[in-house]
């Protein structure tokens, strides 16, 4: 036999092994992480319940899951074992210390969009609407007639109010 022919096996028993060795590493960490689990510490198990641990065992972890509620795990169903600023960000909503020396992101976007040099006032009024002509930008809204100014007009809105109003037409 040559060596093209045993190379397609050399290089599966090759992967075979990688992947493998890749498992056991990782299964070995898990290991190392419930082995260091303390009594106190925020755990969550493999099915997304957080809790507290409250006493741990060669095999089995108890859990204190709430104001009397005491469960018993297998050491293999604890997911994660969280820090404790993770837990309670988590659990109870509490965020980590604000006087850190990272940024901070506003709440809202107003003190991102404001500068000290251009602050708008309150006082001009903003037109977002488009003038069709000069002579619309002199007279007020207020005396601007909304009636249709022709019968045509006024069938063709009464036509579409019945529509809109779930008549037999628009069915």
């Amino acid at each position: 036999m040559s060596l093209l022919t045993l190379l397609p096996f050399i290089v599966l028993i090759g992967a075979m092994f990688l992947m493998t060795r890749s498992a056991k590493k990782k299964q070995q960490q898990a290991i190392d992480m419930r082995n260091q689990m303390q009594p106190g510490s925020g755990v969550r198990t493999i099915g997304g319940m957080y809790a507290t641990v409250k006493e741990v065992s060669e095999d089995t972890v108890l859990l204190d899951a709430g104001p009397g509620v005491d469960l018993l795990f297998a050491k293999n169903s604890i997911g994660a074992v969280l820090t404790d600023e993770e837990y309670n960000h988590i659990v109870h909503g509490i965020e980590h210390d604000l006087n850190s020396d990272a940024d901070v992101v506003p709440d809202d976007a107003s003190s991102l969009t404001e500068t000290d040099d251009s602050v708008a006032s309150d006082d001009a009024p903003v037109d977002f609407g488009k003038k069709d002509t000069a002579d619309a930008a002199d007279v007020p809204a207020d005396t601007v007639d909304t009636e249709p100014a022709d019968a045509a007009d006024k069938a063709k809105t009464d036509e579409q109010a019945k529509k809109s109003d779930g008549g037999s037409e628009a069915k």
